[in-house]
């Protein structure tokens, strides 16, 4: 029986995608063999990469609960992957009830298991499409319904951008998102860099090209901080992801660069 037996039309399990690595890398169920080969991989290049997505994840629960905090009660969440612990609204609505929370991803795992842990959530959905094509995102039935581009909207993009190339133009994508939001709306936003530990970024780059549904590109912190054109980063800025906000529970690792992603959040100028 081929191990895609029982899993969602259109799911790939000839490669890794990048969804299913994700949830392998934080311990989740939801993956193939070739995926799991994957991250081991990855590890052999990178032996912290599971504590790396955990703090990856960890980023998304503090900048959430942040966001909440800052008076957001909508969120759209990109490339959002396959639900784990701490998904969006989960974290949103134990602060605020009644948060709305759009996801998107076009992995069929990763809907298919949204699409059934949502069903009974009148305020969440998911939308099955690919951030490369902003305008049937913005369209979408779930986002017209849910989002109300009227008041402030957060969108998050947690380590989705570095598996956009320079030719598919994220800044482009990230301004189309950008410039239906009203003021007072933010970016969220962790992104792997090549910027202190480049031999590691492209080593991992290269296995994701050749194994993966989509390459890694990796990018150097002016990079990065040029995706958040529009919006004006709160503090602490654009830092790696242990140094952005953390809980006072949180250990703060004494060579921040060895997490060689960097997180930040942007609120929208007027």
């Amino acid at each position: 029986m081929p191990e895609s037996e029982g899993f969602p039309p259109g799911t790939d399990s000839v490669r890794a995608s990048v969804a299913r690595v994700y949830d392998a890398l934080l311990g989740g169920e939801h993956n193939f063999a070739i995926d799991r080969e994957a991250v081991a991989a990855i590890t052999a290049i990178e032996p912290h990469a599971r504590t790396l997505a955990r703090a990856n994840r960890a980023f998304l629960g503090r900048a959430v609960r942040f966001l909440v905090e800052s008076g957001v009660r909508q969120f759209l969440d990109l490339g959002s992957g396959i639900p784990t612990q701490g998904n969006v609204h989960e974290v949103a609505q134990a602060v605020s009830p009644g948060a709305r929370v759009v996801y998107v991803d076009n992995d069929p795992v990763a809907v298919a298991h949204s699409t059934s842990l949502l069903a009974d959530n009148p305020d969440v959905d998911i939308v099955d499409a690919d951030i490369r094509r902003p305008a049937d995102i913005l369209a979408s039935p779930q986002v017209r319904k849910l989002i109300d581009f009227e008041q402030p909207v957060a969108v998050l993009m947690n380590a989705i951008l570095h598996f956009v190339t320079a030719e598919e133009d994220p800044a482009g994508l990230v301004a189309a998102f950008r410039d239906v939001l009203p003021e007072g709306s933010y970016l969220a936003m962790s992104h792997g860099t090549n910027q202190d530990r480049p031999d590691k970024a492209a080593a991992v780059g290269q296995l994701y090209r050749s194994r993966a549904t989509s390459p890694v590109i990796t990018r150097s912190r002016d990079e990065i901080l040029e995706l958040f054109t529009g919006f004006d980063l709160v503090e602490p800025g654009l830092v790696y992801l242990p140094l952005w906000r953390p809980d006072s529970e949180d250990r703060i690792p004494d060579k921040p660069s060895e997490y060689w992603v960097y997180a930040g959040v942007g609120r929208k100028c007027a």
